[in-house]
């Protein structure tokens, strides 16, 4: 696994991002930037608009206002005009998104879920593909699972095959979507671990979890989003334990201390 290589500029910018359903805000005005070898990590109660944020970033969802720009605008796009397929599309092929559910195709092998990316959309050759797609899987210990199918897999070892797919992809960004709260807690370790893995070689990522001590570990910044809005931003450090927003304090708290 290899990352992009870093640049002085942000590789990532969003400014004033804002999206509604029907009378609904998911999001207001979210403006954060994010460095190439960097990992943002995105908390909050369930509907505060995390996931929204994720699926603009990989244009899944179209805001309503604001811009995102990628790669120091090599792909850039102002959501408060008509945005023309082809630039929807440019911002796709940047980024790659793990889901919560895994999302792997039912019908295809292990290798087949993770090369058919890289030969069907990236034309890339497909023994080349394989190769890389093998070496990967060895990375993440299923290198003998290339031939099985996603049912004879367990729910992390489905999350593995899924991160892989993504790595496979070769993007400037990774987005994992909440990748451990559909696995029993003896599996969530072992994603864990690979995304760690991820993070130490210097890939570029926006992770949205609830999982505050792995967040301690990897983030260089993380947002408290409630509300559609940036409520605390910082470093790990400093908000985990000394949060400034009283809204903050009672979100850790209730994580930390459930009962």
């Amino acid at each position: 696994m290899s990352p992009t290589e870093p640049a002085s500029a942000p590789l990532l910018e969003v400014s004033g991002l804002a999206k509604s359903f029907g009378d609904h805000e998911v999001l207001r005005s979210i403006d954060f930037t994010l460095h190439a070898g960097k990992v943002l990590v995105l908390i909050g109660p369930s509907g505060s608009g995390k996931t929204t944020v994720l699926r603009s970033l990989n244009g899944l969802e179209q805001p309503d206002a604001g811009t995102i720009s990628v790669a120091g605008g090599e792909v850039e796009i102002d959501f408060g005009l008509p945005v023309p397929v082809g630039k929807r599309l440019a911002l796709r092929d940047r980024s790659a998104m793990v889901f919560q559910h895994y999302n792997l195709f039912p019908h295809l092998t292990v290798l087949q879920n993770v090369t058919e990316g890289p030969i069907v959309v990236q034309k890339r050759a497909r023994a080349d593909a394989e190769a890389e797609a093998l070496a990967l899987l060895e990375r993440v210990g299923l290198g003998d699972k290339r031939d099985a199918y996603p049912f004879e897999l367990s729910g992390g070892q489905q999350q593995r095959v899924g991160i892989v797919r993504a790595v496979a992809l070769r993007p400037q960004l990774l987005l994992f979507d909440e990748p451990t709260s559909s696995l029993d807690p003896e599996l969530v370790g072992d994603v864990l671990t690979v995304m760690k893995e991820l993070a130490d070689e210097g890939w570029t990522m926006v992770i949205v979890t609830h999982e505050l001590v792995f967040a301690r570990q990897v983030a260089d910044e993380v947002l408290f989003l409630d509300g559609g809005v940036i409520v605390e931003r910082g470093a790990p450090e400093r908000l985990f334990t000394a949060p400034t927003q009283e809204r903050t304090k009672q979100f850790l708290n209730r994580l930390l201390f459930p009962f």
